[in-house]
């Protein structure tokens, strides 16, 4: 499935006592500590646009990162940018991982999780109906947004509370993360 020719943002939910330990939380409903909390209440002062949509994960921890995030929207839930199921591995330390492109036992696939991310997005772009689509999620999801838009899904773990623009362009898809300063980015 094909992105629209939209740009959206991905945030990472806050930090969790699973990301704090360095253990698999894809759907243990994992706790975000203060550190998260603080992360999350730090987006109110990003300087949005005024017309944004927000979307979030149906867990936990995101939806109490948007709520802290953007206390004046109420997001809606997408159950397809929750993250992966990784099977045998929840709970375990994220060291044990073998392979992230392989299926875990038990698990979800990666390629399951590229469709349901996908068709996630396209949902979240034509909800937002001209609106910047801003969706609260996890790092799977985020990683299976970079593989959609053309990128490297695997290498750096991206930052919790920390946005990223996607952006269609002549070239492409482009990925950057955003700093409170890029809000013409954003326009």
């Amino acid at each position: 499935m094909n992105l629209l020719n939209v740009s959206f943002v991905l945030i990472r939910h806050g930090q969790t006592d699973a990301n704090r330990d360095g253990r698999v939380a894809g759907c243990i409903e994992a706790t975000l500590t203060e550190v998260g909390r603080d992360g999350a209440r730090q987006l109110v002062g990003w300087g949005w646009p005024k017309d944004i949509a927000l979307f979030a994960s149906p867990q936990q921890r995101a939806r109490e990162t948007a709520r802290l995030g953007f206390p004046d929207h109420e997001p809606i839930l997408l159950e397809g940018i929750r993250e992966r199921n990784w099977g045998e591995y929840e709970g375990r330390p994220v060291s044990e991982i073998r392979s992230r492109a392989a299926t875990p036992e038990q698990g979800e696939a990666w390629a399951e999780v590229i469709d349901r991310v996908a068709r996630s997005i396209v949902q979240a772009q034509q909800l937002a109906a001209g609106r910047l689509p801003v969706l609260v999620a996890h790092s799977g999801v985020i990683r299976a947004a970079r593989e959609l838009t053309g990128h490297q899904a695997w290498g750096e773990a991206p930052a919790n509370t920390t946005p990223y623009l996607f952006s269609p362009g002549p070239d492409g898809w482009s990925h950057a993360e955003l700093a409170r300063q890029d809000r013409a980015l954003m326009a």
